[in-house]
């Protein structure tokens, strides 16, 4: 018998499993980003206290925070050495995450039919401005 009939569940994980890198379809992006929507939880106290504190040096940890200027949401996929995260960004919007300082990021993404690529040494708030 097909796999789904044994594990009917399966239908339900595999819509909310994600594309292993940048696919290049904006339909796909779309599709990924309404199943992030449902599920992300934003950390807005911990980035708004990393800007209110000047980067406290004290602090181990510094935001990244992205604007998409762009009229398409997007998935900012941020990664770097043990770090792994997908922000769902609406076209418009800001999406921001907390990760360890002096470490070096790869911030990838698609932005309408562009492909956004990147590399940053992070030693304290990041900010970016993303339009198409």
């Amino acid at each position: 018998p097909p796999r789904s009939t044994l594990f009917p569940y399966t239908t339900l994980f595999r819509s909310t499993s994600y594309p292993a890198g940048n696919s290049g379809s904006a339909a796909n992006t779309a599709r990924e980003y309404n199943e992030l929507m449902k599920t992300y939880k934003p950390e807005t106290a911990e980035v708004l206290n990393d800007l209110l504190n000047s980067d406290d040096p004290g602090n181990p940890r510094t935001s990244i925070s992205v604007e998409n200027r762009s009229p398409c949401n997007m998935v900012l996929t941020v990664s770097g050495n043990g770090f792994f995260k997908k922000i769902p960004i609406g076209a418009g919007k800001i999406g921001y995450t907390m990760v360890t300082k002096n470490q070096n990021y790869r911030l990838s993404g698609m932005l309408c039919n562009s492909s956004y690529q990147s590399t940053k040494f992070i030693t304290t708030s990041y900010s970016i401005k993303l339009s198409n």
